[in-house]
């Protein structure tokens, strides 16, 4: 039975919040093309304990620890303003800066067939993305009419965090939750542009298969960074988890 939105807000013991977090946390990082940094002290919000689990748990015990409430007025929203410049060299581990962007980090992580500009190790120049999100293949190659085929979505949309919760973030866990790996993932150009800033409420990958490790990452990224859902997200997110309660 799905409980009532006013039970919903109630908050288990912390250590079980931690145990569900941490626990989901790490069952995101093993979904990711490359390794995904858990909190790092210089980094994550000012709040959040030391998560030390890594045993895989279940997405939907993590979602009954969210809290659920309305969203937050859109009125202060600026992509570079509040969240930082796009793809800065900025990860959320401490020392893993690595002087590539993070939309190459990306490209690198998620395309396979990669090829490089010549001299660099970081700028990709074309390879071949199994879309998650459409679940078919898409070319890249890195040009003004043909970079944006291949574009790197944020699983939790910023404008979305923004009225999650993230208003309530300092500008520097912002642009960590902007460029966190746990949080990125590259995707077909129309698919993302049809996912615009929609939540799980209003878009799901067409790409069936791929929509059970979609939300638990969306859950990963609100855990991690302390921020709300509301009922019709977590509603969709709960009906989507129930036909993969192992997830």
């Amino acid at each position: 039975m799905t409980p009532l939105p006013s039970q919903r807000t109630r908050r288990k013991p912390l250590k079980n919040r931690l145990t569900a977090v941490g626990a989901l946390l790490a069952l995101a990082a093993t979904a990711c093309g490359c390794a995904v940094h858990l909190p790092g002290a210089s980094a994550r919000p000012q709040s959040a304990p030391d998560i030390t689990a890594r045993t895989a748990a279940p997405a939907l015990d993590a979602l009954r620890t969210q809290p659920v409430k309305g969203r937050a007025p859109k009125t202060g929203y600026d992509r570079t303003g509040k969240f930082g410049p796009a793809w800065s060299d900025r990860t959320t581990a401490p020392g893993a800066r690595n002087s590539c962007d993070t939309r190459d980090d990306v490209l690198i992580c998620d395309l396979h067939d990669v090829r490089f500009r010549a001299g660099s190790r970081c700028i990709v120049v074309s390879g071949t993305l199994s879309d998650p999100y459409t679940g078919q293949d898409t070319a890249f190659t890195r040009g003004p009419r043909t970079s944006l085929a291949v574009q790197i979505d944020h699983v939790v949309a910023l404008s979305d965090a923004w009225q999650t919760g993230a208003q309530t973030l300092t500008q520097a866990q912002r642009e960590a939750l902007a460029n966190d790996p746990l949080e990125l993932v590259a995707a077909s150009g129309p698919a993302n542009t049809h996912k615009s800033d929609a939540d799980a409420a209003s878009w799901l990958p067409a790409n069936k298969t791929y929509r059970c490790a979609y939300v638990a990452r969306q859950i990963a990224v609100k855990a991690k960074y302390r921020l709300l859902v509301t009922l019709a997200e977590h509603t969709a997110m709960t009906r989507v988890l129930n036909t993969c309660p192992g997830q």
